[in-house]
């Protein structure tokens, strides 16, 4: 009996009854969480009431920028090269202190619902328009179908769907596009924003659970792999093994994805700014604070959930290098082994019974991602080209139901164009340096909100073209480093435009200057600070450094 038992529960079918168990819980405790909620008032749907405490704000600020494509992406990342991908992670913590002490308390001053309404309020329409409509084109026809691809090939490689339907992997992640995309809409199209927020931080901590177990068990293989005892063996094997591997500081040029050592603090950390500070999908969790004191102790704790990332995101890709079980199914991936090292760990090491919710877990991530950027999306579209340029006069039911339109097609574009990035080859780090287009202008436009008095109306545009012209001509130049065949990483171009651009800014507020803006109190929310917000910071700030020293030739990299 109890052999019975054992095998089923090792079966594939427990393991996708466990998974739709779980996922519909999820779905569960979302609605009933947000039975209440009015979803029929923009403010409501959008922006979850502005009621969010500061755990909320911190998990699912978390989440929405932790998905599937992020896990395979960096775990890939750190198979390839060394620890170095932990800049993305721990390097997050300054940009989240930037947020929390200079962003929020002028966002939440002003009473902002989405980045694209404080650029009209400052610049006019026009720059609103051609932001909003960059924004959301880009999300519907590059973030979306990314995020469904990522997710999709990772449940190739669990459930083995073109196996079981002796298909091919192409016809199998057209399937599982067209599964997650359908479910993933359903809820942020039906529910609004608090019903994301909520299955978020279920999702959240389940993924986190979920990831932490990634590095002990692999650690447990390793160990069982080299002839070791337990989880401590596999660690002292990994620091051992080669301690170059171990070193998140790389040289200053080092090729992509490698993140060179003054990127951390120049180009990364301007493109961290963007991404956390100006970028919506982001910031509308801050934004939905119910005071200044809840958003800042959110974005602060969020910083210090970033510096456990590198356990979950980078050490399960160092583990796919060393384990042995999983290399020839790497060798067979070929190019594209990279995309392949995070998936084939975890089909090798997690055991068959909990499988089913670790699925569950990376569904409800890679829908968290989904959701949010399609929630982004149709809140973008809605209140930002909807109710402002087409029809000015709707109801807030009225754009609530644009909004559900929008969204549907949204989700169908990306449907039918996310199967395609199989055949793109290593379109992560594509996608990831065409962001770039509208990082800085986006984050130099706010920034002149915040910076510059009497800076002209036209500054955007003056700025959106030089920036685009710049490094458009940067990608077709590729230009390499001094003395060597290896194109320079496309952050130094970002280290570069910034300082230019704000000094571009400088010259136009000094000698072309327009009437005084002053930032207005609407008194939407409580703007006392946090009390203990430098404390805090302060152990944040030595936390990261300390992780770096940690893993560099003075720590375990010697």
């Amino acid at each position: 009996m109890g052999v019975i038992q054992m095998t089923f529960f090792s079966s594939l079918a427990w393991t996708g009854i466990s998974f739709v168990l779980f996922t519909a819980l999820v779905a569960i405790i979302s609605a009933w969480k947000t039975r209440d909620e009015q979803l029929d008032t923009a403010e409501g749907y959008f922006l979850a009431g502005r009621g969010l405490p500061g755990v909320v704000i911190a998990g699912s600020l978390l989440l929405t920028n932790l998905s599937a494509e992020q896990l395979v992406g960096l775990n890939g990342q750190s198979w390839k090269t060394n620890m170095g991908p932990i800049a993305w992670e721990v390097g997050s913590m300054f940009t989240l202190l930037v947020l929390a002490y200079y962003f929020l308390p002028k966002y939440l001053k002003m009473g902002a619902m989405t980045i694209p309404s404080l650029m009209e309020e400052r610049y006019g329409r026009g720059t609103k328009t051609m932001f909003s409509v960059v924004i959301v084109v880009m999300y519907s026809i590059l973030n979306l179908p990314v995020i469904l691809y990522s997710g999709a090939v990772v449940f190739e490689q669990i459930f083995d769907i073109s196996g079981i339907m002796g298909t091919s992997k192409f016809v199998a992640v057209a399937i599982l596009c067209v599964i997650i995309g359908i479910i993933g809409g359903c809820y942020a199209i039906f529910g609004g924003l608090k019903a994301v927020a909520v299955s978020d931080t279920i999702n959240g901590i389940g993924l986190i659970i979920g990831g932490l177990l990634i590095p002990f068990l692999g650690f447990a293989a390793l160990s069982a792999a080299t002839g070791g005892h337990g989880i401590l063996d596999g660690v002292k094997y990994m620091i051992e093994a080669d301690p170059a591997k171990m070193n998140a500081i790389n040289a200053w040029n080092a090729p992509e994805p490698e993140v060179p050592w003054p990127l951390i603090i120049t180009g990364m950390f301007f493109n961290n700014l963007y991404w956390w500070c100006t970028n919506q999908s982001f910031v509308q969790r801050s934004l939905a604070a119910k005071s200044l004191k809840e958003g800042q102790k959110g974005a602060i704790f969020c910083g210090f959930l970033k510096c456990l990332g590198p356990l979950y995101l980078v050490i399960p890709g160092i583990i796919a290098f060393y384990l042995p079980s999983i290399q020839e199914k790497l060798a067979a991936a070929g190019s594209s082994a990279i995309d392949f090292a995070y998936p084939a760990l975890i089909s090798e090491i997690v055991p068959k019974p909990v499988m089913g919710f670790f699925a569950a877990v990376m569904f409800g991530a890679i829908l968290s991602s989904f959701n949010s950027v399609l929630n982004s999306a149709s809140t973008m579209f809605t209140l930002d080209l909807y109710r402002s340029s087409i029809n000015p006069k709707a109801s807030d039911t009225k754009c609530v139901k644009v909004g559900k339109i929008y969204g549907t097609i949204a989700g169908c574009i990306s449907i039918v164009i996310a199967p395609f990035i199989m055949n793109a080859g290593g379109i992560t780090t594509f996608l990831n340096s065409m962001s770039q287009f509208v990082s800085l202008p986006v984050l130099c436009t706010i920034l002149g909100i915040f910076m510059f008095k009497r800076i002209p109306k036209y500054m955007p545009k003056v700025i959106t073209i030089f920036h685009v012209v710049c490094y458009g001509a940067f990608l077709l130049i590729k230009p390499c480093y001094p003395g060597s065949t290896n194109p320079i990483h496309y952050l130094y171009a970002m280290a570069v435009l910034f300082p230019i651009e704000l000094l571009i800014m400088w010259y136009l507020n000094k000698y072309h200057p327009a009437e005084e803006y002053e930032i207005q109190d609407v008194g939407a929310v409580d703007l006392t600070p946090w009390k203990y917000r430098h404390v805090v910071s302060i152990i944040g700030l030595i936390l990261a450094v300390a992780i770096y020293i940690f893993f560099s030739p003075l720590g375990i990299a010697a």
